[in-house]
């Protein structure tokens, strides 16, 4: 039957275990260069104690590219040779964008490609960002436009990209 049929045909390509049951992101699209674009969440609890926004060794709190259509070094998915972290080493290369807390919705414009993600912030701001490959989006260091309350009172947002728009979490 149809259920079985889809059941068969099912593949697990990626697992990522997540360490709370909250901030696991929420979206995934193909893109217009045919590649896979996951959003994930930091791994949950508040102010992201474990630091995976951050680590580069860890796929939480990220924009994850991957290409389905190539096996490649044992995994059901290959790595677009584009992909910014590719070569380096001690650096997932998945990886097509980082410090962020929940990429929960994104889109790609229909004209242009260009992706953006609708990011949760932790008490303080809303953001919405323009992903570029390998950009920093700060979290935890940064909460949209301003140096994360509570974690890091002070800091260089000049060191991040910013949001092209955050808003209180209170609107």
């Amino acid at each position: 039957d149809l259920q079985t049929t889809q059941i068969q045909s099912e593949k697990t390509i990626l697992r990522i275990m997540q360490p709370f049951t909250n901030h696991n992101g929420g979206d995934l699209a193909f893109g217009h260069d045919g590649k896979l674009y996951i959003g994930m969440g930091d791994g949950g609890s508040g102010n992201d104690p474990q630091g995976n926004a951050q680590n580069l060794s860890s796929l939480l709190g990220k924009i994850l590219r991957i290409d389905v259509d190539q096996q490649k070094e044992g995994k059901f998915y290959g790595i677009p040779h584009d992909n910014p972290f590719r070569t380096q080493s001690k650096i997932a290369p998945e990886i097509w964008a980082y410090g962020l807390r929940n990429p929960w919705r994104f889109s790609f414009d229909s004209e242009n490609g260009d992706l953006y993600v609708g990011d949760v912030g932790q008490s303080g701001r809303e953001e919405i960002n323009r992903i570029q490959g390998g950009g920093n989006y700060g979290w935890n260091i940064m909460e949209g436009t301003i140096c994360t309350p509570g974690v890091h009172p002070s800091c260089d947002p000049s060191r991040y990209a910013a949001p092209i728009f955050d808003y209180p979490r209170g609107e």
